[in-house]
């Protein structure tokens, strides 16, 4: 065997295994880590049973059990072999198999210590798929808590090592420089397309690019483009001459059509690989000196529309254009031409988005309750999923009763797991047959994974009837066992088994909008043949916009949703905004869709909430506001901004707790017109809190008294507290009145005898001391009968406005 840049540290893995029995192993594409790394541990007796590898890509799978079969000198289903959904090459002597991902999990769920298997190798881990992840944390489960001597090693060609390291107990992590050759980097010019999308269309411009790499340099061209679609339209404009073969390498390709773009080019003559990702990094392509990077990619993203994940297009991430133009180097100095501008680049996102992040959790979940464990957060992921994703999933699985209200796995959901479906097919599948509808439903998972495109399901199912199944269809079919029909319901009705939250009554006026049980709404186009179904079940959906637009869709009767479907008699109360007031009725429903309504009772409870939604419509202007009850509301805000620790009395901050401290005044209230009788000071009152109210009379006093004694209301509208007071009152205070805490003065407007400002102050003896003589001169002209002292500081305050010595 040639020697490959990984044999150098091949004794340092064994040395890991040995003394730690799980590592890390880093190293760039092409340093020969997948063929290797199990070979050696095989060819050395280094672990004590078979070797699984995990691959995330079918291709890559086959590719690596078929590559290190021949290593050995032997076919594939000998020492070496494969396990993927629907096909497996093993066999008794097998010793290394190689297997996709949802396979591993299979294994460990069917049995959790791997009887027989001594090691788990994780390939190509940075790819950070749902299912790696999953596997990774149940593989620590087992070997923490059935299977110490289990041996891990997670491989990766671009991952932080240091996290995933962690989160193996430390384990050493061993890293392989790899080998590479110079790679120039050219971009495009300008952008391809306009922002109004003006220009050549994306296949059309790639393929002038290949042409153009292709006659600028030699050797072998690899070209990525991020799907099969995108494949065959480029391979079809291609015209580069006689002697260049230009051939496609996919997941879905044939195994020979694969091995034909994985072979060196005959002698004499260039070979152009047109591939998706699934050539970045486990794949070896000889020959290649050249990449032509079409700058997009396809992965999975959870479809709020569907329900499930689906493959999306988007650019590439800088992670993945890194590995792609590293392809370029590997048996020679090469060129990498990329289809966007340089200046492009500074927008591209830095890594590919992790999938638990951003995927659909339904299968996650159900995978969870089979292993036993109700809450991930005690399970070792990498990245935990998140909380609101999870839960939606767990209600969804329980209301299939997959799952108990615990979130234990039940019978149902331990056989719908077993199914190689999405949960929400998989339970139409058992349900079906359980109805007698096994054939209908089987048929419609095996239309629904395929992603067909016609808007009517049943029409789409008759033409699946006529023998328009593609061979993976028919494989699916086989694996999960057709049955028959003899159940008489419709192809809706099945449908709704596995959609209970798309099931749509059509909403009044002439556009065909509807309303689903899950509180969306949909619209179908106006020409659509189902346009004025009363009741349909929605399986696709664009997901844009309030009104999403349907893609997929079934027709389904009244009396098949009463029979299958739980219809609840539900007391609510909501508000008339007409009336001002409280309705209570009891609610025939289906999730968030009305079928009828009646008058009735409701309790308090419901009362109480209807009524503060009514609040919330109208604003705190309609409760019963009194000055008193206005002026504790100020004097807390003011309190608040000057320092004190007192619940927020803003209209804002009452507005956001209705429910605790004025729901509890509410008893009996059922209108506006009843709000008049509601204690709102003694609600403000107990949401203070009587120690708060306390400590509020010394911060924030209700009143001013004055030297005669007079108690004076302070105003705390402002951003300084402030009284309104007739001048002689004040007469003989030689300090300046405060307030609160940090002793902030009052701000004092003074009056004259006839009740008109005269001054403000904030500064009293100040102004005894200077502008009251120009006050006092031009007073005693106005109101020459009133006591006006030369000095106020230290006259007698008095409350009569005569002066005292007539």
């Amino acid at each position: 065997m040639d020697q490959l840049p990984i044999d150098e540290v091949l004794p340092q893995v064994a040395t890991a295994l040995e003394d730690h029995g799980q590592l890390v192993l880093q190293a760039p594409p092409g340093a020969g880590k997948t063929t290797r790394v199990p070979l050696y541990l095989l060819q050395n007796d280094l672990t004590p049973g078979r070797i699984i590898m995990l691959e995330p890509r079918r291709v890559a799978a086959r590719t690596a059990a078929t590559h290190i079969a021949s290593l050995l000198g032997q076919g594939v289903g000998e020492d070496v072999g494969y396990r993927m959904r629907g096909e497996t090459k093993v066999s008794k002597s097998t010793r290394i198999e190689v297997v996709t991902e949802g396979i591993l999990t299979r294994m460990i769920q069917s049995d959790p210590e791997l009887s027989g298997v001594g090691c788990l190798i994780f390939d190509e881990f940075h790819e950070r798929s749902l299912q790696a992840d999953l596997g990774l944390a149940l593989a620590l489960e087992v070997k923490a808590a059935l299977r110490a001597e289990l041996q891990l090693i997670v491989m990766s060609a671009t991952l932080d090592a240091e996290p995933v390291a962690k989160l193996m107990g430390d384990a050493p992590v061993i890293t392989s420089e790899g080998r590479s050759f110079d790679v120039e980097t050219i971009w495009l010019d300008k952008p391809w397309s306009s922002p109004r999308g003006r220009g050549p269309r994306y296949e059309a411009s790639v393929t002038d690019l290949v042409a153009h790499a292709v006659g600028d340099t030699t050797g072998g061209v690899l070209v990525f483009l991020p799907g099969a679609g995108e494949i065959a339209r480029v391979q079809s404009q291609l015209n580069l001459g006689a002697d260049v073969d230009v051939v496609p390498l996919y997941g879905a390709l044939p195994f020979k059509a694969q091995m034909e773009a994985l072979t060196p080019p005959k002698e004499g003559r260039r070979k152009v690989v047109l591939a998706t990702s699934i050539a970045e990094t486990s794949l070896t392509i000889p020959d290649v000196r050249v990449v032509v990077d079409g700058g997009r990619s396809r992965r999975p993203r959870f479809d709020p529309g569907s329900g499930m994940s689906k493959l999306v297009t988007e650019r590439v991430t800088k992670a993945e254009a890194t590995q792609r133009r590293g392809r370029a180097g590997r048996v020679a100095a090469g060129v990498c031409y990329r289809h966007w501008t340089k200046g492009e680049e500074g927008g591209m996102p830095s890594f590919p988005p992790v999938e638990i992040e951003d995927n659909d959790l339904l299968s996650l979940s159900l995978d969870l309750a089979l292993w036993g464990e109700t809450d991930p957060k005690r399970m070792p992921f990498l990245t935990q999923p998140p909380e609101a994703a999870r839960n939606e999933a767990r209600a969804l699985l329980q209301q299939f009763g997959a799952l108990t209200d615990a979130g234990q796995i039940t019978e149902h959901g331990a056989n719908i797991a077993k199914l190689p479906l999405h949960p929400r097919l998989a339970h139409m599948v058992a349900r079906g047959r359980a109805l007698g509808m096994g054939k209908t439903a089987a048929e419609l998972a095996v239309l629904l994974e395929a992603r067909g495109t016609a808007l009517d399901l049943e029409a789409d199912l008759k033409l699946l009837g006529q023998g328009q199944m593609t061979r993976e269809m028919k494989t699916t079919l086989k694996r999960i066992g057709q049955g028959a029909d003899t159940g008489g319901l419709s192809v809706g009705a099945v449908l709704s088994l596995a959609y209970p939250d798309r099931i749509a009554q059509r909403r009044k006026g002439e556009t065909p909008r509807y309303l689903m049980s899950g509180g969306k709404g949909a619209v179908l186009p106006d020409d659509a043949d189902l346009a004025n179904a009363p009741w349909l079940v929605i399986a696709d959906l664009d997901g844009m916009g309030r009104d999403a637009k349907a893609r997929r869709i079934a027709r389904i009767s009244e009396g098949e949703i009463e029979e299958l479907h739980q219809i609840t008699e539900t007391p609510v109360c909501v508000w008339d905004k007409r009336n001002d007031a409280v309705v209570s009725e009891v609610q025939t429903r289906l999730g968030a869709i009305v079928l009828s309504s009646k008058s009735g009772t409701a309790d308090e409870t419901l009362m109480s909430s209807a009524m503060l939604e009514g609040i919330r419509t109208m604003g705190l202007r309609v409760l019963p506001w009194s000055k008193p009850s206005r002026q504790l509301q100020r004097r807390a805000i003011w309190a608040n901004g000057a320092g004190a620790d007192i619940a927020d009395m803003s209209d804002a901050g009452l507005l956001d707790d209705l429910e605790d401290w004025l729901a509890p005044y509410l008893s009996g209230v059922s209108s506006r017109a009843q709000l008049s009788q509601v204690d709102l000071m003694g609600a403000l009152e107990a949401r203070i809190g009587w120690t708060e109210l306390q400590a509020l009379g010394s911060t924030a006093p209700v009143k001013f008294t004055a030297p005669t004694g007079t108690g004076v209301a302070i105003n705390y509208d402002g951003e300084v507290p402030k009284i309104s007071i007739r001048l002689q009152e004040m007469m003989g205070l030689t300090t300046h009145p405060v307030v609160g805490r940090n002793k902030i003065p009052l701000l004092i407007e003074l009056l004259s005898p006839a009740q008109r400002p005269i001054q403000t102050t904030a500064d009293l003896p100040g102004f005894w001391a200077t502008s009251y003589l120009d006050v006092r001169k031009d007073m005693r002209g106005r109101y020459p009968r009133h006591h006006w002292p030369e000095d106020p500081s230290k006259a007698e305050p008095t409350r009569r406005v005569k002066n005292p010595k007539q």
